[in-house]
C-alpha cells in the first residue's frame, strides 16, 4: 500500500504528459471525474441553490488551491498578530485534520488554557494554541459549527480561517489565496493526477494572491514569467503581495541542560547550527524544502528520515531515528515545530533537539498589505 501511495505522490508532481493506457491515464481519468464533481458544487454555490451561512463578525480565510506545503498555518499566525495590531479581538477556526475532534469539533484553547492535546486537536490547531496565547483556536470539519460555537463563547470581531478556501459552507468576508512562487498551480492537474484541489476557475473567488517562498527565482518560468504572475485573465486587478518563509529556531530540547552549562531557556540564532553533526526528520508536505532550509544553516546533514504530511510517529519510528542518530555519530537531532508538537509529551531525547519554525515576512510589501487589510474590514 505504501508503494502505491508513493507511486500516486510522484506522479502527481511529475510535470511529464500522460502516457496512453497507463498509471497516469488512470488517475487522469479519476481527476477528471474529481473534476466534474467540484465544477457542479461550485457551481450550485455560485447560484445559491447550495447556502453558505454567514456569522455576525467578519471573516477571513486563508487557503490556497494546491494540496499542502504553501504556509497557510505561519500565514494565519502572522493574520492573527496583525489583526491584534489593529485591535481586532480575533478567534481561529482549523479542520483540525486527523485531529481526534475533527468530526465532533470542539475548543482547544479560549487563549489562556489549552485543552486539548495534539491527537485530538491536530498537530497545526494544537501548535497555533501554543503559539498564540491570548488567541482562541477551535477545530471542526463543519466550520459553520465551529464560528457560531466561537461568536457564542468568545464573541469576537474576526474568525480566521486556517485552510478553508474550498469550504464554501461558510460565507467569508475577505478570501486571501497563497500560491507558491515556485509552482503555484503544481503541474497544473487535478488531484489525483495532479496537486489542485480545484480547477483555476476557482482562482475566481480570491479576493488578494500572497506569493509564498518569494525569496529565490522561481523553479518553473512557464508558471511564473514574471511578477505577479501569468494566468491575468483569473486574477483581473486584484492585488497580488509577495512574502517570504524566514527559518529560525524556535527551540532546543537540552538533554542534560546543567551539564552542557547553558541556560534551560535561551535565545539561539543561525550560527547555533554551523558546521554540527545532526541527524533530521521530518513529516510534512515538502520534506525536501526542509532539508533545504537545514542545509541553509550550515550544519552537516549525516541523514534524514522523511515522512508523510501529518505523520503519527511509531514507537518503532522513534527507536529508528535514535539509532540512526547514534549510528551516524550526530550531536543533535533536528526536526519541525510542527512535527515535535506531535511529540513533545511523549518522549525523553538521547541528545539535543533543534526545532525549525517559520515566520512569514511581507518584506517590501508589508505597508502595502496592512493596508490593504485594514481597508477591507473598514
Amino acid at each position: 500500500m505504501s508503494n502505491i501511495k508513493q507511486k500516486i505522490e510522484a506522479i502527481m508532481r511529475d510535470e511529464g504528459n500522460t502516457r496512453f493506457l497507463s498509471f497516469e491515464s488512470f488517475l487522469f481519468v479519476i481527476s477528471l471525474l474529481y473534476w466534474g464533481i467540484i465544477k457542479l458544487r461550485n457551481f450550485l454555490y455560485k447560484k445559491e441553490i447550495l447556502k453558505s451561512g454567514r456569522l455576525p463578525c467578519k471573516v477571513i480565510s486563508v487557503g490556497n488551491v494546491t494540496v499542502g506545503g504553501t504556509g497557510k498555518t505561519p500565514m494565519t499566525i502572522y493574520m492573527t498578530e496583525l489583526l491584534n495590531r489593529l485591535g481586532y479581538k480575533v478567534v481561529i477556526l482549523s479542520r483540525g485534520y486527523k485531529g481526534g475532534a475533527e468530526k465532533t469539533g470542539g475548543i482547544v484553547s479560549d487563549g489562556r488554557t489549552i485543552f486539548m492535546e495534539p491527537d485530538m486537536a491536530g498537530d497545526e490547531p494544537f501548535m497555533l494554541a501554543e503559539k498564540l496565547k491570548n488567541t482562541p483556536v477551535i477545530v471542526g470539519k463543519n466550520r459553520l459549527e465551529a464560528g457560531m460555537l466561537a461568536v457564542e463563547k468568545f464573541k469576537p470581531d474576526i474568525i480566521v480561517l486556517d485552510d478553508a478556501f474550498q469550504h464554501l459552507k461558510l460565507a467569508r468576508d475577505i478570501n486571501l489565496v497563497l500560491l507558491d512562487s515556485h509552482r503555484p498551480f503544481g503541474n497544473t492537474h487535478i488531484l489525483p493526477r495532479g496537486t489542485l484541489r480545484e480547477p483555476l476557475s476557482a482562482l475566481l473567488r480570491g479576493d488578494a494572491f500572497i506569493l509564498t517562498r518569494s525569496d529565490s527565482p522561481p523553479l518553473n518560468p512557464y508558471d511564473l514569467p514574471g511578477l505577479p504572475f501569468s494566468r491575468t485573465d483569473l486574477i483581473g486587478n486584484k492585488p497580488v503581495f509577495r512574502s517570504f518563509h524566514v527559518p529560525y529556531i524556535c527551540n532546543v530540547v537540552r538533554q542534560n541542560p546543567v551539564a552542557s552549562g547553558y541556560p534551560v531557556s535561551v535565545s539561539y540564532d543561525a550560527e547555533f547550527l554551523k558546521n554540527r553533526n545532526v541527524f533530521a526528520f521530518s513529516g510534512i508536505a515538502k520534506n525536501d524544502d526542509f532539508q533545504r532550509t537545514l542545509e541553509a544553516f550550515g550544519c552537516r546533514i549525516t541523514g534524514f528520515l522523511k515522512f508523510p504530511d501529518h505523520y503519527q510517529y511509531s514507537d518503532n519510528d522513534l527507536s529508528e531515528i535514535f539509532h540512526s542518530t547514534q549510528e551516524l555519530n550526530a550531536d543533535a537531532i533536528i526536526t519541525t515545530e510542527k512535527d515535535y508538537v506531535r511529540l513533545v509529551r511523549r518522549i525523553t531525547w538521547p541528545i539535543d533537539l533543534v526545532v525549525i519554525s517559520i515566520k512569514i515576512s511581507f518584506g517590501d510589501d508589508d505597508d502595502a498589505f496592512t493596508r490593504f487589510i485594514a481597508q477591507s474590514l473598514y
